[in-house]
């Protein structure tokens, strides 16, 4: 009777301690505090047409605190968001397919951050990139461009008049981004078909590539190192020879490395060409394209130069529901580790994050954006952010995470209300300073 007694004692004790922890974890974020600021700021954004629509997720590396969807498909309202609902993440996709690959490789001891350009793809070597390795790539400090237009190759007009004018006229009707197009533009046969070709790559629901205009494009990119190495200018194609490498060394494409990964991690609704893996209902619309494919993009991959490869590119592709994404977060605060499982070593999470350059004034991660700390973010903060209006960004310091997945450029890539209202950031920074 004493014994029984004594465990009833050391049960209600052990009870009344989770229950303080839990209480404690509760206070340690303010739930509610946070969602009536998050609402506040969406309802807001919302109303001033920031975005038509959107997914939010806040949590921990152990938790989910908030999981929301906002608004609408597109204007017309007819489709509210759901959890099921993937967005195309834009440069995300930097982290979330070629760097989270990269780090994989590294682990595994199959690519080094040492490695050269040239000694892994045929292509560049003896060419003026030959020399730059997987680090200079994923930190953006190889010298190269900001980026080449390699789409416009593909068009022409026969007059050679130009594709886009600052004025509206009887040529120049369908507006793209702030200009208007020519509405004699022709595309060039040699390389593009508007029915299935043999060979060919689809690049567009009605667009097939002839793969002969890679040629093209490598001869470019070995053309692209114009800035001194080892200085810091964002470029696409840091990525797209990152990617290149990673192929090289693999023998796989990018797509197979990446779902690999996110098949690992128990997360479906997450990958390249997303019209193979998901109805096209489920696919928010970006941006309503005059100039180059003539539609409102909707199942492929906004960036242009990603639609060039395939939909599969370093620099793009990736389209993702929040929860994914909140499933790569909870891995990467939890050194690699997600459910007992290792999906990266932790010393190559711990490598990517951090600045290596810092010293030099370069916050950027290995892959991971990071900023110089400021009103919204504390030095060892990193994520990344998307064109198409996508964010999410990590604390390693309290584990918290945020993720925003919005389709700001549809109708149109003008609309910059959400950068010009630091969105992100203010949210980021309400997560992380009220506690």
């Amino acid at each position: 009777m004493k014994k029984t007694g004594v465990a009833i004692v050391l049960i209600l004790l052990i009870l009344s301690m989770m229950g303080c922890k839990s209480l404690k974890q509760s206070k340690k974020f303010n739930v509610i505090q946070n969602e009536v600021f998050i609402d506040s700021m969406m309802n807001n954004a919302l109303d001033k047409n920031f975005f038509p629509g959107a997914q939010i997720i806040v949590g921990d590396k152990d938790s989910v605190f908030i999981t929301k969807n906002y608004g609408y498909h597109d204007y017309s309202k007819q489709q509210r968001v759901t959890s099921d609902d993937v967005y195309d993440l834009a440069s995300m996709s930097k982290v979330l397919g070629a760097t989270l690959v990269a780090m994989r490789l590294v682990g595994e001891d199959k690519i080094d951050l040492d490695d050269k350009l040239g000694d892994a793809v045929v292509n560049y070597k003896d060419t003026p990139v030959s020399d730059l390795t997987l680090f200079e790539l994923l930190t953006h400090t190889s010298g190269l461009k900001s980026g080449i237009i390699f789409y416009k190759s593909l068009m022409f007009t026969l007059d050679g008049s130009p594709f886009l004018n600052d004025e509206k006229s009887e040529v120049f009707v369908d507006l793209f981004d702030s200009m208007y197009v020519n509405k004699n533009i022709v595309y060039d046969k040699k390389y593009l078909a508007f029915e299935k070709t043999d060979g060919y790559i689809q690049i567009y629901k009605n667009m097939w590539l002839n793969p002969e205009f890679y040629k093209t494009v490598s001869d470019s990119l070995a053309l692209a190192l114009v800035n001194p190495r080892g200085s810091y200018v964002y470029s696409d194609l840091n990525l797209i020879l990152a990617q290149q490498m990673m192929e090289a060394k693999t023998g796989l494409k990018l797509d197979v490395l990446a779902n690999g990964l996110f098949n690992d991690l128990g997360i479906s609704k997450i990958g390249y060409n997303p019209l193979k893996w998901t109805s096209k209902d489920h696919v928010i619309p970006t941006e309503i394209d005059n100039l180059f494919r003539k539609d409102t993009l909707k199942g492929y991959v906004h960036d242009e130069s990603a639609a060039i490869f395939g939909g599969v590119s370093g620099n793009a592709g990736v389209f993702a529901n929040a929860a994914s994404v909140s499933v790569i977060c909870q891995m990467l605060l939890n050194k690699g580790t997600y459910q007992d499982k290792q999906i990266l070593k932790p010393k190559v999470v711990k490598t990517f994050k951090r600045s290596p350059l810092a010293k030099k004034g370069i916050y950027r991660g290995i892959g991971f954006d990071k900023r110089k700390p400021n009103e919204f973010y504390r030095k060892d903060d990193f994520g990344h952010t998307g064109y198409t209006g996508t964010y999410f960004f990590l604390n390693p310091d309290n584990h918290r995470f945020l993720i925003i997945l919005t389709n700001r450029v549809h109708p149109t890539r003008t609309n910059r209300q959400m950068y010009e209202d630091d969105f992100g950031p203010k949210i980021w920074r309400q997560i992380n300073n009220h506690d």
